[in-house]
């Protein structure tokens, strides 16, 4: 049986499955086969007895790998996998602390706010200390603890040198303070919580040591510090963590992502063996020919070579358009001969793009010519505002105290509860230092608006009561009664797809009733109301229709398609402008550009135009520097408007590069500033200048002429465009 097991592997999967007890990182190229080696690595350890499933903890970065996972695993042995700890960093902590809350001092049924909730609930805790929202948005703030927990910090560990960050530390405390009151976590203080649980809880971690000898993770690349940490300290003397990451797809550094993680792992964990997975068994050689020679670029790489033995397959195509419009109609042209003449679904055609802002012009060309896309990484199922309620409604069924839950629904659907009355709640509520629930219970609010909270408050009450013992399914079924949401929707002309999307939740809770049957697991509405945080931008509902994948090339990571379209490859779009101001962001785009070509099979495309409308104004752009880190010999020019030429980068911008070989020479030249080029207004690239709302920040782009300059500043809110005309930015 192991050999059949092993059957179908490479020399060098081989030898990642059947390593001895030890840690290893093991180097695992795009399209490599990593989840297959990850998998049979378990089942290996399983069927030669080296380990027992209980022994096992996999990490996944998504459930939808962990799913699958299990799914392969319980078609590779003979027993039931469905009870092994195998999740996602935030999953395995919510069972970690579900089992353990006393321990960790939160309440048993504790919520999980999920992204839009944390963000509501910073929202409510500025207004209730009359905070200047403007000042500091609720989505600075919540990136600011989210940052700050990644990092394993708390606010007390923090110190400030100014008065803006003193008060964004009183803010991240004061957060705290609010969800262990209202019993939530947010998806930080999951991995926070769990971990500083372990660091104090002496007999608790040696439990986990003893019982964890085996720790695999997947995507290695993408950890961030804190869950580094997570696995260093959980990880014994005795366990041996098979890690499998790519350090050349490391493209979440906005997210904490920390690539140096990999290159620490080999002292940490005394990891003597390093393998490497270089044969690829999706693309073909030209594909992977200029990858390769794209991410070499990059210093400080492990280093690697991909290669296939499936031949060297089609030329890249590239193609040069005057406009953005005529990039789209290429692609869009391009698109429907893939379809017509070599007959490609067009679910196996992805358009690929660095920033959502270059979707319009796409979405409109396709539109009018008739062609079915969907874009990927939209609304999710949990993530849509009926569902939301829904789920508002069920939190607090739970949950009373959960002032989230309650702000989001106690006048939704309508019940005649005014803005003014919910600020005499809350002023209530904070005096007397309790929940809104328990404010509104004791008859805080007079007159009708309190009459009305105490209906609101009876209804909650009496669902309830009602839905004890019920099955999930049924509760979840009779709260979407008396909650009146379907009946609302009904009434409101064009939302029929928000009462199917509500009905379709009684099915969620039906399914997740059958799923959940896993040892360990927590049961019934807590667990449910876990489940939809923790699956929220998982899934995405699809119509089954046969349709175009656009997306962001961030969206792409993991995917594969028979085509990829790569879009506006301009400097200051790809690479984005925001990283040519830090030393390592031209080499995370570069890392991004390699995971865009690596998603294809068989056909790439590589489009840029000369011109294209970005803010309400025409931006001339340069080709993108990666063009010319590709071999030529297997680039292909297409359409008129483009051929490669023999050229380079440097510091002043293109010698020769791409030209067109048909356009006329008098368009006017392409322009961007280089630093200390003027702009207008004596002002200029790389130049400090100061804001009277934003504070200090760098010049680092601008487009426009005369009266209509308008100047992109990066400050530490954030990058803004603003008009020189009306800024009153001054020199700093």
């Amino acid at each position: 049986m192991t050999e059949s097991l092993l059957a179908g592997l490479n020399p060098e999967q081989r030898a990642a499955v059947t390593l001895p007890h030890e840690s290893a990182l093991i180097l695992a190229g795009a399209g490599s086969g990593k989840t297959r080696v990850l998998t049979t690595r378990i089942a290996y350890l399983i069927q030669t007895h080296q380990a027992s499933p209980h022994n096992i903890l996999a990490v996944t970065f998504t459930n939808k790998a962990a799913k699958e996972m299990l799914t392969r695993l319980a078609a590779m042995l003979p027993i039931n996998v469905s009870g092994m700890w195998i999740g996602t960093f935030h999953g395995l902590c919510n069972r970690l602390l579900r089992t353990h809350y006393r321990d960790a001092n939160l309440p048993q049924l504790f919520q999980i706010l999920d992204s839009q909730d944390q963000q509501a609930a910073i929202k409510r805790l500025l207004k209730s200390l009359n905070i200047d929202d403007e000042k500091y948005p609720p989505k600075s703030v919540q990136n600011f603890i989210n940052s700050n927990k990644e990092a394993g910090h708390r606010a007390g560990d923090l110190s400030a040198h100014d008065p803006f960050t003193r008060r964004l530390i009183e803010l991240f405390a004061a957060y705290d303070e609010q969800c262990q009151r209202e019993g939530v976590v947010d998806f930080a203080e999951l991995l926070l919580r769990c971990y500083e649980l372990l660091s104090r809880n002496e007999a608790l971690r040696e439990h986990y040591r003893n019982r964890f000898t085996h720790i695999l993770v997947d995507e290695f690349q993408d950890t961030n510090r804190l869950q580094y940490r997570w696995l260093h300290l959980l990880a014994g003397p005795q366990a041996a963590v098979f890690a499998v990451g790519d350090d050349d797809q490391s493209i979440y550094a906005f997210r904490g992502a920390n690539v140096g993680n990999m290159r620490e792992f080999e002292r940490d964990f005394n990891a003597r063996q390093i393998i490497r997975l270089e044969q690829n068994y999706r693309s073909h050689g030209h594909i992977l020919n200029a990858a390769n020679a794209l991410i070499k670029q990059n210093s400080e790489r492990l280093g690697k070579n991909l290669w296939t033995s499936e031949g060297e397959g089609e030329p890249i195509r590239v193609f040069e358009a005057a406009s953005d419009n005529e990039e789209a109609d290429f692609i869009v042209d391009e698109v429907k001969n893939l379809q017509r003449e070599e007959g490609v679904n067009l679910s196996d055609i992805a358009l690929l793009y660095r920033s959502n802002a270059q979707s319009r012009v796409l979405e409109h060309k396709l539109f009018n010519a008739g062609v079915p896309y969907r874009v990927y990484g939209g609304l999710r199922f949990f993530e849509r505002q009926e569902i939301k309620h829904a789920l508002a409604y069920l939190r607090l069924i739970a949950n009373q105290n959960d002032d989230g839950a309650f702000l989001r629904v106690v006048n939704f659907p309508p019940r005649g509860i005014g803005a003014r009355t919910i600020e005499n709640l809350q002023d209530a509520s904070q005096a007397a230092g309790v929940s809104l629930w328990q404010a509104a219970s004791g008859g805080a609010v007079s007159g009708r608006g309190g009459a009305s909270l105490q209906a609101f408050v009876h209804l909650i009450a009496q669902a309830r009561e009602a839905t004890q013992g019920l099955p999930l399914a049924e509760l979840v079924e009779h709260v979407l009664a008396v909650s009146t949401l379907i009946e609302h929707y009904e009434a409101s002309k064009g939302e029929s797809e928000r009462v199917e999307n509500l009905n379709e939740l009684v099915n969620a809770a039906a399914a997740f009733e059958q799923e959940v049957r896993q040892e360990e697991e927590i049961e019934g509405l807590a667990g449910f109301l876990s489940h939809a945080s923790l699956e929220a931008g998982e899934h995405q509902a699809g119509s089954g229709q046969d349709a175009l994948q656009l997306m962001t090339v961030h969206a792409a990571k993991g995917l594969e398609f028979y085509a990829v379209f790569v879009s506006g490859l301009e400097e200051g779009l790809f690479p984005h402008d925001q990283s040519f101001n830090d030393a390592d962001g031209i080499q995370e785009e570069r890392r991004l550009m390699y995971v865009a070509i690596t998603r294809a099979r068989r056909r790439l495309y590589l489009t840029h135009a000369q011109s294209r409308m970005l803010h309400g104004q025409v931006r001339y752009g340069l080709a993108s520097r990666f063009l010319e880190e590709l071999p030529q010999n297997v680039l292909k020019a297409v359409g008129s408007r483009s051929r490669p030429m023999a050229s380079s980068w440097n510091t002043g911008g293109w010698n020769d590069g791409w030209r067109s070989n048909s356009r006329s020479y008098d368009e006017p030249a392409p322009f961007r500033p280089k630093d200390d080029t003027p702009v207008s207004g004596g002002f200029h690239i790389g130049q400090n200048v100061s804001h009277a709302k934003f504070g200090i920040g760098v010049v680092i782009g601008s487009e426009g002429y005369g009266d209509d300059v308008r100047l992109q500043i990066k400050f530490a809110v954030g990058t803004k465009w603003l008009s020189l005309k009306y800024a009153k930015l001054d020199p700093a």
